[in-house]
């Protein structure tokens, strides 16, 4: 009897163990990057600011906006309802990730000062020295970019 107890003790290990570790090897990156401060957007600066004052404006935690698992910050209250009315107009493009990077088929962190506005849409990239690059071709990179995403997240 303790054999077979101990039996079924295994075989649900092993049972549980392999529905838990394909889960962990296919690990998704978030659909919006995050990394430079933990669980906030655009590292805490405020998305609508690039497209009204025309740069990057650090957002206040106080006045702050969740959207598709993340906090995003404004540096004014009309600029945290703007978004709340139109986040997908405000939003950089590939979840805020490097626009280079998912050109290439990859994600990488993005800085919020190495940004670009093309046709309404802000686009962040790894450093300035990348957005140079990529404002080269950006058109090119825009096109292969949108064919990568959201693929390059995993799912």
């Amino acid at each position: 009897m303790r054999c077979l107890t101990a039996l079924r003790r295994v075989l649900a290990a092993v049972f549980i163990l392999s529905c838990v570790v394909p889960l962990a090897a296919q690990a998704r990156e978030p659909e919006i990057f995050t990394g430079l401060v933990r669980g906030v957007a655009v590292a805490g600066y405020d998305p609508v600011a690039y497209f009204a004052e025309r740069k990057p404006v650090k957002g206040k935690a106080a006045i702050s906006y969740q959207w598709k698992g993340a906090s995003w910050r404004f540096s004014n209250e009309k600029n945290r309802d703007a978004f709340k009315a139109a986040p997908e107009k405000y939003a950089p493009q590939y979840g805020g990730y490097c626009a280079y990077a998912v050109s290439q088929g990859a994600t990488a962190k993005a800085e919020p000062t190495a940004w670009t506005i093309v046709d309404g849409k802000l686009y962040l990239n790894y450093d300035k020295g990348v957005r140079k690059s990529w404002e080269d071709n950006k058109a090119s990179y825009i096109k292969a970019a949108d064919k990568n995403w959201p693929k390059v997240l995993g799912r």
